[in-house]
């Protein structure tokens, strides 16, 4: 059923009834060309009657202007439809396709897999199941700010930073992709505090770890009853440990470390570039103590009976994929707490290393702690064309001497007996004191390992 407007100012207005008894209004207009068209314009009673009479003559003045508002309304609608990227869920597939593929990259390099775990991870635990569902139209700064105070207020000021980076990257994949003109995040500011780390482990506190991972049977967490709060390392993880400790290297490099990379005659660990940080392939020299950890571990595949795998840490579950990154901060994280040490991290141990590094204990030249490291040179302008560029010298015998004597440092730290018997049982026991520390027998032989001589 219909109704007319027949108020003067309302020509074509309707009031359609259907059978349910819903009321629409509509307004009848004809286009230049004859056509005539019905155009909606809200539903009764949210849009009363003087409103219906003024969107009635807005739509019959722009058809007298030449246009279309009902004609506008479904190619609109179309386009709509047309859109590959309606949600921030759809936006979420088609950026960590286009990242995995390369198409997509932020700062000129493909994302690395395990930093699309890192950031889907990320999103799924703190993003989109609060605005997954969302039209990208939809979603404001004040959704975003929402967002990133979340994890704030669980003390991760960090977390909250990674989130607003995210979200920014995400957002201007959505531009270049045409999908919208405006990022949500852009004037945004970040909102944790974060303090730089600065965690430098002291030698008692490398050999109380060192001794952890060897003996973890006599390690408990405390205040745990579960399984008698025993802490479990496995012996692949153990050593991957230690080889961060002997080389310096980042946890996910270490733990994905494959047989083709790795040169024994010439003692070199060529890490390719698209498992690096900045893209590029780092040579690391193998010492003698690095070796043989490598060795312990290879041989400990062939002692478990696993098939052949490509990698030096396989995982469990599957020989052809490495072992995950996170095992080593997992049995890291309850070693420390068995210990009663402070909180430290994987790249905690890649710091101490530099840091004795550039001591008075060692004096390495900076230049070759970062080349160690592989970072990025810290000079700028023609001197950094020409390092990246034209000077293709990899510092490898520098590198070596600066890792060799770390290692005889290493080898000293690790290789003494407290004279005290050490409680391993909780954070009450104190750390060993290196200056009541003997040699024990085996320490010459650590020496000899780590190319001290």
């Amino acid at each position: 059923m219909e109704l007319s407007d027949d108020h003067p100012h309302a020509a074509g207005l309707i009031l359609r009834v259907n059978a349910t008894g819903r009321k629409s209004w509509f307004v009848r207009y004809r286009t230049d060309d004859g056509v005539q068209r019905r155009f909606h314009l809200g539903y009764y009673p949210e849009v009363g009657l003087a409103s219906a009479r003024q969107r009635a003559a807005d739509a019959r003045s722009k058809a007298f202007d030449g246009g279309d508002p009902s004609g506008q309304r479904r190619i609109e609608k179309a386009t709509a439809a047309a859109l590959p990227l309606k949600t921030f869920d759809d936006l979420t597939e088609a950026y960590f396709a286009a990242c995995a593929s390369g198409e997509w990259r932020p700062r000129s390099k493909t994302k690395r897999p395990d930093t699309l775990k890192r950031e889907r991870w990320l999103l799924e635990r703190y993003v989109t199941p609060k605005i997954g569902p969302l039209r990208l139209e939809e979603i404001r700064k004040p959704q975003i700010k929402a967002l990133i105070r979340a994890p704030m207020e669980k003390g991760l000021n960090t977390t909250s930073n990674h989130v607003r980076a995210q979200l920014r990257q995400m957002f201007n994949f959505a531009i270049s992709e045409d999908r919208i003109e405006f990022n949500p995040v852009t004037g945004v500011k970040a909102m944790g505090q974060e303090k730089p780390r600065e965690r430098v482990l002291k030698d008692s506190e490398i050999l109380a770890i060192w001794r952890g991972i060897d003996r973890p049977e006599t390690l408990r967490k405390p205040d745990t009853a579960y399984r008698e709060g025993k802490i479990y390392v496995t012996p692949r993880v153990a050593i991957a440990t230690k080889l961060l400790l002997v080389l310096a290297q980042r946890r996910s490099e270490v733990t994905a470390m494959a047989l083709s990379e790795l040169d024994f005659d010439q003692r070199i660990w060529t890490i390719p570039g698209e498992r690096t940080k900045n893209g590029r392939t780092h040579k690391v020299p193998l010492t003698d103590l690095a070796i043989r950890l490598i060795r312990q571990a290879l041989a400990l595949q062939a002692s478990e009976g696993l098939a052949p795998s490509p990698y030096v840490f396989p995982s469990h579950r599957d020989v052809d994929e490495p072992m995950g990154a996170n095992a080593v901060s997992h049995d890291l994280r309850n070693i420390r707490i068995a210990l009663g040490l402070e909180r430290l991290t994987p790249h905690d141990l890649r710091r101490t290393v530099a840091t004795n590094m550039a001591s008075e204990r060692l004096r390495v030249q900076p230049f070759i702690i970062g080349r160690v490291l592989n970072h990025t040179s810290e000079t700028g302008g023609a001197a950094m064309i020409t390092l990246s560029t034209y000077a293709l010298y990899d510092y490898m015998a520098e590198k070596r001497a600066a890792l060799t004597k770390w290692s005889a440092l290493l080898a000293s730290i690790v290789a003494v007996q407290p004279l005290a018997v050490t409680n391993t049982r909780g954070p009450e026991a104190p750390l060993p004191n290196l200056r009541a520390c003997e040699l024990t027998a085996d320490a010459a032989h650590y020496l000899d390992l780590a190319g001290a001589g």
